[in-house]
């Protein structure tokens, strides 16, 4: 399964699917242009923006990016902002440790899935889902929340008050050194489940997708 960043509709699913975020104030990067946009066909998965245009979103500090997953046979797709560390300490800096992060820029980090998976066992049933996390220097706690249409912060209570579900991995160190914040899917099982991989500075974490109960 190849990571994907360019920018047009991909034809391979039946949901209109939404764009990403990271938190706090210092990754918020702001689009020119107002008014909510979304690229989509019927037949298409694609990025939602609550801000600006595609081409503008190509042009942010920190752009949108999307990765293609399958689970259980059904497409997926992860929206994100992808934003650089440019000199910045990211663990325990940008992403402060213990507070609730957007894990990428812009909008909310979103998962659109067309079938039931499970989201580091958080049952979900076809849809699009938000997810953010509370980093920590040896464990990272994720959180799936059904509020994606929006800006990636405030994560306040009105959005936590849409949570679904958390779960918690562990933290690896990695000798390469990431500048810009990247996910990807490792397919497992003939790309009936797998792995979604965040890396950026010298850090990786990352939790598995696999087919719901209802698949």
């Amino acid at each position: 399964m190849r990571r994907i960043s360019t920018f047009s509709a991909l034809a391979i699913g039946g949901i209109v699917v939404a764009a990403c975020g990271g938190s706090g104030d210092a990754m918020e990067e702001v689009a020119s242009t107002a008014g909510d946009m979304t690229v989509a066909a019927s037949d298409a998965l694609a990025c939602y923006l609550a801000r600006g245009t595609m081409s503008e979103a190509q042009e942010r500090p920190s752009p949108l990016q999307f990765t293609e997953l399958s689970v259980g046979g059904h497409d997926g797709l992860l929206c994100y902002g992808a934003p650089s560390a440019q000199g910045r300490d990211i663990m325990g800096g940008l992403l402060v440790y213990g507070q609730s992060e957007r894990i990428g820029a812009n909008e909310p980090t979103t998962i659109h899935l067309a079938g039931p998976a499970s989201i580091g066992g958080v049952e979900v049933g076809p849809g699009s889902y938000s997810i953010y996390a509370i980093p920590g220097p040896e464990e990272w706690v994720f959180f799936v929340n059904t509020n994606w249409e929006r800006w990636g912060i405030p994560i306040d209570e009105a959005v936590r008050s849409s949570d679904i579900g958390t779960f918690t991995v562990p933290v690896e160190a990695m000798d390469e050194y990431v500048e810009t914040l990247q996910y990807r899917f490792e397919p497992v099982e003939e790309n009936t489940m797998g792995d979604l991989i965040l890396e950026w500075e010298n850090t990786r974490v990352k939790f598995h997708v696999h087919p719901g109960s209802g698949a």
